[in-house]
């Protein structure tokens, strides 16, 4: 099971405030634990939200609205992707991120077989595989 740990945006993420050497260091460690176990997919942090774009979507029409956006506590300023085998381990990682305030969210990344109800025939998800085969062979 794929499971993405959100870590949320505050005051200092928002203002592009670098993390000390010291925090950047723990970041390190525990990273490092995340590939020697075997888990980690994916990580990275992410600018500000006064560096990113919104496009919306209303009856098929979209709009761009450039950051920053205001409520700061639904914002993202990074994240995990993690191969683990349940929410509970997930979790287990989670509680083990060396932050001393913060927040992170946990949601399971949709697999495949998720969808299937949705395309009877297998036709969509025969397609979504070879785009992934694609993929993976540029990796």
């Amino acid at each position: 099971m794929r499971f993405m740990m959100i870590v949320k945006a505050n005051k200092d993420s928002e203002a592009g405030v670098l993390p000390t050497h010291e925090e950047l260091a723990a970041m390190g460690k525990f990273n490092e634990e995340l590939v020697k176990a075997g888990i980690l997919l994916a990580g990275e942090g992410l600018h500000p939200s006064s560096k990113g774009t919104r496009v919306r979507f209303s009856a098929k029409q979209s709009t761009v609205v450039d950051g920053p956006f205001a409520e700061t506590k639904e914002l993202i300023a990074g994240f995990w992707i993690l191969e683990v085998k349940s929410k509970d381990e997930a979790i287990a990682w989670a509680r083990r991120v060396p932050f001393v305030d913060g927040e992170i969210e946990i949601r399971q990344v949709a697999a495949p077989e998720d969808f299937a109800p949705s395309d009877p025939t297998g036709e969509l998800m025969e397609k979504e595989q070879q785009l992934r085969a694609q993929i993976a062979a540029k990796a």
